[in-house]
């Protein structure tokens, strides 16, 4: 499970990272593992702080289905 997190994330970076770094660069790795860790702060940040006040109102909407 892990494991899937990990190639989802690393496919993400690397696209994000090909954008600036040419793929045959010897830094590539480098940046692509610079960019996983960006987005996985990101990831968390957003889930760290995300609004009590929107999960209720998912719930909520969820309910009246």
């Amino acid at each position: 499970m892990i494991s899937w997190i990990v190639r989802i994330l690393m496919l993400a970076a690397g696209v994000v990272t090909s954008w600036f770094v040419a793929k045959d660069a010897p830094i590539f790795g480098v940046a692509q593992v610079m960019v996983a860790l960006l987005l996985l702060t990101f990831i968390v940040a957003v889930l760290a702080f995300w609004p009590h006040r929107w999960t209720i109102a998912l719930n909520r909407s969820e309910k009246q289905h």
